[in-house]
């Protein structure tokens, strides 16, 4: 069974819509079908309840009563109206610190009207359809919360459990705590912790005993050796049933805006409460999901109906919740029964609640306040940096009280989230090397909040040294980018050269003319350094015959080094002592062709070869090529061979300068390759189909024979002595493709014709 903990603490994260009912056609369950697992489930969850909702109200200074009627109000009227199937609602010990001071201002009447109040509010916000924006609460302050609760519960119960009074204040209750401890009743003491060492060893006791819920186990064990060995101590004490309990609600005298402000106090609380532990419940089980703005409703009613008949406020509790799942509950009867049940034994059985010492349920409550301090919460707070707002929101309860110190956690978890999303990262390194160039890196959110510190860092970059700037930016505002080409302009003015290496989700031109906005990471290649290189701009040698100029290339590989060398040490560490690639490449030696950027492909993903045309050979023309596709197939066995071209090629240039008698003087190792080629241009001629089909498509007569070229190479791939029973069997598969470099687009090359890969790419004209 679950331990006592009112309370859930999960991260209020995004939920499913609101619940809406199965498929059309099909039929909802009926009462009678779900009743043989809602009936034994609602058992165990009043067994739960029952002494839970005593202990609860006794900490908040409320008639006892009051307890049983929230249980029983909430499980009836937010069991039939609210939006979750298996949510159980009753009194919880987050709202006993509230209570107990509304109760300590205004007297237990007027505290009634502020839970009918705070139930009105409810109404309000389901109604409203705000129920989801009640759940954008920093759950680090949530958890800080409860367990600000824990701490307070704890302090006030343990004078309860020493037989004394306890005070106003968690700070009054921790001073007094020396001279409570001096005036021990000991039977007192005794008994409560008797309670609690029961509840910290039920778990460890076997299944078939954990069968009876532990707090109610604890709570009549040791009632029944009160009566024995403690008669004289002090008790729960009533009068009548829990229809005597009954009182109705009386309006504040004079006090009209402390009143209000305690009436949105309880509704806040008990409604983040209620969702929370809604969203818990939910991932709890497969069943339909919680409509959170129909359990706000469901809330707000119940809060009304128990307010107006002496109840305590009332909220979503995870611990019966979770004991409502565990039991097998199918639907929302197994909660409206177990209202019944705490109705029925209040009515029939008070005067076995008259038993029960008041230090027994300072002993449960001990327990219940101890869960809600969560070490693992803490952890998490430290790990994620979020531990001040923690312990501020925890200290603020604690000492002020719960209204002041949420209001105050949650102010602080907003300042933290600007500061985090503002600040931006700006910082300079020096040179290694006397030739290398200082580096600036800015990462993060770069608005005018970051103009200080920007221009501290770049003014930190000595005069006439060159400068590479890293922008890695999520936002970048016009301010921004005004102070840093600025400093870009003075820098230069000095000798030095200053390189801007874009690398985040913004543009940086798009900050001079545009309203900025924070764009969407996108996976994008590298770009070619003729863009983050601007001629001229790169370090050269100084008169005095110092360090040679840096080439471009070098200076492509000290970025690699920056940015990527890390990254990419992941996905080739499995790569170090073998290769697997599944695609032979077979591509043109054009700089614009990028297999790896065209195919989304890593390390290791394919083997290329490449030449002049993208070309293969008969078997023995061609060394180079022959090895390459032997090694492929059979060393490697890769599944399948592509052949990729591309347009405007230079190769097929040649071709057809060579037919026309106009071939470039490109030596004799350039003519006699061209061999390779040259059949395609009679293909061409011939009217292939191949042709035909870039023809109608608009594509040069270049073009064509570059498509052209892919086919037949993909023919002779077929005769080929290595490639050709392999293709004939089907273990190897041969692909033709074509790059359009104007627009970046490629296109599917067969036999027959071709085919548009983007299906967004329109015909030419």
């Amino acid at each position: 069974m679950p331990q006592p903990n009112e309370h859930a603490t999960v991260p209020a994260d995004s939920h499913s819509p609101p619940g809406k009912n199965p498929g059309k056609g099909t039929a909802k369950p009926s009462f009678l079908s779900n009743l043989g697992a809602d009936l034994p489930a609602s058992l165990v969850v009043f067994l739960v309840a029952l002494p839970l909702s005593l202990g609860i109200a006794a900490a908040s200074g409320a008639p006892v009563m009051a307890g049983l009627i929230a249980a029983a109000v909430g499980g009836i009227v937010a069991g039939s109206l609210g939006g979750s199937p298996l949510q159980v609602s009753g009194p919880a010990a987050g709202l006993t610190v509230v209570v107990a001071g509304l109760v300590d201002e205004f007297g237990w009447a007027v505290t009634c009207a502020i839970t009918v109040g705070a139930g009105v509010v409810q109404l309000l916000m389901g109604v409203s359809r705000i129920g989801r924006a009640a759940l954008a609460v920093s759950p680090v302050v949530v958890k800080a919360m409860l367990a600000g609760i824990g701490i307070t519960i704890i302090l006030q119960q343990l004078h309860v459990l020493l037989g004394g009074q306890a005070a106003g204040s968690a700070v009054e209750n921790l001073t007094a705590l020396p001279a409570a401890i001096t005036n021990v009743e000991l039977h007192s003491a005794l008994l409560g912790l008797a309670v609690v060492a029961i509840l910290m060893a039920w778990k460890f006791l076997p299944a078939s005993v954990r069968k009876i819920p532990g707090p109610l186990a604890a709570v009549v064990a040791v009632t029944a050796l009160s009566v024995a060995v403690a008669p004289g101590v002090e008790r729960i004490s009533f009068s009548g049933s829990i229809f005597d309990a009954v009182a109705l609600p009386s309006l504040p005298d004079g006090t009209w805006r402390a009143a209000s402000m305690a009436v949105i106090t309880v509704a806040l609380i008990a409604s983040i409460e209620s969702l929370l532990s809604a969203v818990a419940v939910d991932k709890m089980h497969g069943g339909s999901r919680t409509n959170l703005n129909r359990e706000l409703v469901g809330q707000g009613s119940a809060n009304v109906v128990s307010g107006m008949l002496g109840g305590l406020p009332v909220t979503g509790v995870i611990v019966r919740s979770a004991t409502n799942v565990e039991a097998g509950a199918k639907s929302r009867t197994s909660a409206i029964l177990h209202g019944v049940w705490v109705l029925v034994f209040s009515a029939l059985f008070a005067g076995l609640i008259q038993l029960i010492p008041l230090s027994v349920l300072a002993g449960l409550l001990l327990v219940i306040g101890a869960k809600l301090i969560k070490v693992a919460d803490i952890r998490t707070s430290l790990r994620t940096g979020e531990l001040l707002v923690y312990s501020v929101t925890l200290v603020c309860v604690v000492v002020l009280n719960l209204l002041e110190g949420v209001i105050i956690g949650l102010a602080l978890a907003a300042l933290c989230v600007l500061w985090r999303v503002l600040r931006a990262q700006i910082n300079a390194h020096a040179p290694a090397g006397a030739a290398l160039p200082w580096r600036v890196v800015i990462a993060g959110s770069c608005s005018f909040f970051a103009l200080p510190r920007l221009n501290r860092v770049l003014h930190s970059v000595p005069e006439g040294q060159d400068a590479v700037v890293e922008l890695n930016a999520d936002y970048l505002d016009h301010a921004f980018r005004e102070a840093l080409v600025a400093w870009q302009k003075q820098h230069r003015s000095t000798g030095a050269s200053v390189i801007l290496e874009e690398h985040g989700t913004t543009a940086f031109t798009d900050a001079e003319d545009n309203t900025p906005q924070r764009q969407d990471p996108r996976e994008f290649p590298l770009p070619p350094r003729t863009s983050w290189l601007p001629p001229g701009d790169g370090p050269t040698a100084d008169d005095d015959g110092g360090q040679p100029p840096l080439r471009s290339i070098l200076l492509g590989i000290d970025k690699y080094h920056r940015r990527h060398a890390d990254k990419v040490r992941p996905l080739v560490q499995d790569l170090t002592e073998s290769q697997n690639p599944d695609t032979l490449f077979v591509a043109c030696v054009d700089s614009r062709v990028n297999p790896n950027l065209i195919t989304s492909s890593g390390p290791g993903d394919l083997l290329t070869l490449r030449n002049i045309g993208n070309v293969v050979c008969s078997d023995g023309r061609d060394a180079s090529i022959d090895s390459t596709l032997s090694f492929a197939v059979k060393a490697l066995s890769v599944d399948s061979i592509v052949i990729c071209g591309h347009s405007n090629c230079g190769a097929m240039k040649a071709v057809i300068a060579d037919a026309e008698g106009s071939a470039p003087a490109l030596g004799t190792g350039f003519d006699t390759w061209l061999e390779h080629a040259r059949p395609s241009y009679s293909a061409l001629l011939a009217g292939h189909p191949v042709a035909r089909a870039a023809e109608a498509e608009g594509y040069s007569r270049l073009d064509q024979l570059s498509m052209v070229n892919i086919a037949v190479q993909l023919r002779k791939l077929e005769d080929h002595p290595v490639t050709g029973p392999a293709l004939a069997s089907g273990s190897v598969q041969a692909t033709g493709l074509f790059y359009d470099i104007c627009t970046a687009r490629v296109v599917l090359v067969t036999p027959e014709g071709i085919e548009q890969l983007d299906p967004g790419m329109a015909v030419r004209s």
